[in-house]
């Protein structure tokens, strides 16, 4: 074995060790990459239909847009130009992560099925029963979420 063997090993410890302060998820993504090699966004719901038309269409791999690390899927090119022009238009608030939970300071995932638009931005939810406790003080959630966002972002959801 040769003497530098051992350094090797030493070097891939310490860089597979700091992987876990690198990969804090900033972004609610589906498990896996997609085609475009990026981790999928809003569980592949058309975020510009979602906001333009107030629709949840699913999206297609065919008109895919990546902004920040994270994959998007739309339904038509159109609304894929769309985002490429805006993307923070567009995206979820409090990357992706549920706004009720974000409100107290973790990250759950977001579904795009218990969604809200306010003042022309896109809040996602654990589920139904978390989305009605959103509805008795939506204006009082979402400052506490972009409170909270701001400490939170770049920590890693198993250390909340």
């Amino acid at each position: 074995m040769s003497k530098t063997f051992p350094l090797a090993v030493l070097a891939l410890a310490s860089i597979l060790s700091a992987a876990p302060a690198m990969a804090a998820d900033e972004h609610n993504t589906v498990a896996g990459l997609t085609a475009v090699g990026a981790p999928l966004g809003l569980h592949g719901v058309d975020p510009v239909a979602f906001l333009e038309i107030g629709n949840r269409i699913e999206g297609a791999a065919q008109y895919t847009a990546t902004h920040d690390g994270v994959a998007y899927y739309f339904a038509s090119a159109a609304n894929m130009d769309a985002f490429k022009k805006n993307p923070a238009k567009y995206v979820p608030q409090n990357g992706g992560f549920c706004t009720f939970g974000v409100s107290v300071g973790k990250k759950f995932d977001g579904n795009p099925r218990y969604a809200a638009v306010e003042d022309g931005k896109l809040y996602v939810f654990l589920s139904e029963e978390i989305f009605q406790a959103f509805q008795k003080d939506r204006a009082g959630t979402i400052a506490k979420a972009e409170a909270n966002w701001a400490k939170i972002q770049h920590t890693a959801a198993t250390e909340l």
